[in-house]
């Protein structure tokens, strides 16, 4: 189901570098502000070359000076977004969004387990707050490349002390699922934010503990894979077309703009609708959704367009729906 949000207009206050690839932009609306709860996101309008376009990003702290924080990553294989976001300097007008959450923190429970990876240390940090204020149990692990890519980890350290440690895979430190789901208390929960392999880790060995499936709660970026991102092209035969999908295009956004339907919600990889069968392939399929499991993945039956690529070659595809006039 759609979320239901309201559209505002704003301004970029200020922003600042947290690391060398991530900027922390904070940003003021018009009208009343509406508190973030732990886990929002905001969607902004970007501009994409000529293509009006829109990006979530989710929202950093409690804002309780009414301004909203988010932190973007730029990537070299960005789809345009974060290069737009990065080219605004202070002052610059903005579309944002009131706060929507697919990624909510349950209340009273016995025991909080908050994983982070990169640029998704964004809603952990927001939750950690939270937990912190409230004072419930929880720990939060953070990994990343190397310590230059620790956003956030220094004020997070001085808010929660020794409730934080971070795994730095430069350095051979890695996270260890299995043995950090056993310290959970019986009845906790974990939340994951991270690059697709951190998320199939985690859900691989929560299914190995038996605990209920509800107590992981994940929610992923949409754009890591496990192959360089590069374009391929899809072929569509019932509907006579062949579409050339750029590094800096989803599947979706080309399908779209060479004026295929499609049904879409999430654009993040975590609804399916967008999901099309797959006839044939020479290239191998990146599934980079959290929609299908592990099992539908190996398939290659599906693959969901909003995220998932192909690692070199093509793809041909069906789809019921017609050309767009």
């Amino acid at each position: 189901m759609a979320e239901t949000i309201e559209w505002r207009a704003a301004r970029l206050a200020a922003a600042r570098d947290l690391t060398p690839d991530i900027r922390l932009i904070e940003i003021e609306t018009d009208g009343a502000f509406v508190p973030p709860a732990p886990g929002s996101h905001i969607n902004v309008a970007v501009q994409i070359g000529e293509r009006a376009d829109r990006r979530s990003y989710s929202v950093v702290g409690p804002c309780q000076d009414g301004r909203y924080r988010i932190a973007v990553k730029r990537l070299p294989e960005s789809r345009g977004g974060s290069a737009y976001m990065w080219s605004l300097a202070p002052g610059a007008r903005l579309t944002v969004s009131t706060p929507g959450n697919h990624f909510a923190l349950s209340p009273h429970r016995p025991d909080y387990l908050l994983v982070a990876g990169g640029i998704g240390i964004t809603p952990i940090y927001s939750m950690a707050l939270a937990l912190q204020e409230a004072g419930v149990p929880f720990r939060v692990l953070y990994g990343a490349r190397g310590r230059a890519d620790l956003a956030l980890a220094d004020d997070l350290a001085e808010r929660i002390g020794g409730r934080l440690e971070c795994f730095v895979s430069d350095e051979g430190r890695r996270i260890g699922f299995a043995a950090e789901i056993e310290r959970l208390a019986p009845g906790g929960e974990l939340y994951v934010c991270g690059p697709i392999g951190m998320l199939e880790d985690a859900k691989s060995a929560w299914a190995a503990s038996g605990r209920p499936v509800g107590g992981l709660r994940f929610e992923t970026f949409g754009s890591s894979g496990r192959f360089a991102t590069k374009g391929f092209t899809v072929r569509i035969p019932r509907l006579g077309r062949e579409i050339e999908v750029p590094a800096n295009a989803s599947m979706l956004d080309a399908l779209e703009a060479a004026g295929v339907e499609m049904i879409s919600d999430c654009r993040r990889g975590e609804c399916g609708l967008c999901a099309l069968t797959i006839l044939d392939k020479d290239g191998i399929v990146d599934h980079r959704d959290v929609f299908f499991s592990d099992e539908e993945k190996a398939s290659d039956a599906k693959l969901c367009t909003c995220v998932s690529r192909v690692a070199g070659g093509s793809i041909t595809v069906d789809t019921a729906d017609r050309m767009a006039p």
